[in-house]
């Protein structure tokens, strides 16, 4: 039986399996500008937020107006196709109804777009398993420690009773600035290796991951 009370979920790259999406969408800008493209290794290795960090790293232009201009460039092409040939990682719907049925509740906290977040959520069937849907109100990918520390005033647990599911070193961030627990999913947005460096747990599957809560 775990320790653990309620799961704080990311979406991007931890339940959506979307990372080769936005390789490619992220290749369609780069052409656009003369540049070259990358590959998805590349991508895993270098990605992190902010994100305008990592838009300057690639060459873009990211003064307010260009970085704007990508951003909203970025966000188009996604949604264009996302619902259609993005889907969940396997076992998604199993492994979060198995973890209701030992106790645990579930919410999401993600830095996509407030109105992005829910479309996605109710579009692949899963709204049910959560409690609550935290996203952001912009589509730079900013303020997800702020939207973190604002959900934990609304959840019932203490934030010991709380372990925050994500992808990348940016959700370890946002677990240590909320003070829960934090698991690491090597399916999505960042390597392995960078992961482990932080020291949590790290899971290469949901079903591995469920073995984990449950052993905590």
């Amino acid at each position: 039986m775990s320790s653990y009370k309620h799961i704080i979920w990311d979406w991007n790259g931890t339940l959506l399996d979307d990372t080769w999406l936005c390789v490619e969408v992220l290749n369609g800008l780069l052409a656009t500008r003369g540049k070259h493209p990358i590959t998805e290794e590349f991508y895993r290795q270098n990605f992190g937020f902010p994100v305008i960090q990592f838009y300057d790293y690639l060459g873009f232009e990211t003064d307010d107006i260009n970085f704007d201009k990508v951003s909203r460039e970025f966000i188009e092409s996604y949604e264009n196709r996302w619902l259609d040939e993005v889907s969940l990682h396997k076992e998604t719907s199993e492994v979060l109804g198995k973890l209701a049925g030992v106790g645990l509740t579930h919410s999401v906290l993600s830095a996509a777009k407030q109105e992005a977040l829910e479309t996605g959520v109710s579009h692949f069937g899963i709204r049910e398993h959560f409690s609550g849907l935290k996203g952001t109100d912009n589509i730079y990918a900013r303020g997800k420690i702020e939207q973190g520390l604002h959900w934990l005033e609304q959840l019932h647990w203490e934030p010991e009773e709380i372990v925050l599911i994500g992808d990348t070193l940016h959700d370890f961030e946002v677990a240590e600035a909320i003070g829960s627990g934090c698991i690491l999913m090597t399916h999505g947005h960042h390597t392995p290796e960078r992961l482990r460096k932080t020291g949590v747990p790290v899971a290469h599957s949901l079903g591995e991951l469920t073995e984990i809560i449950e052993s905590i």
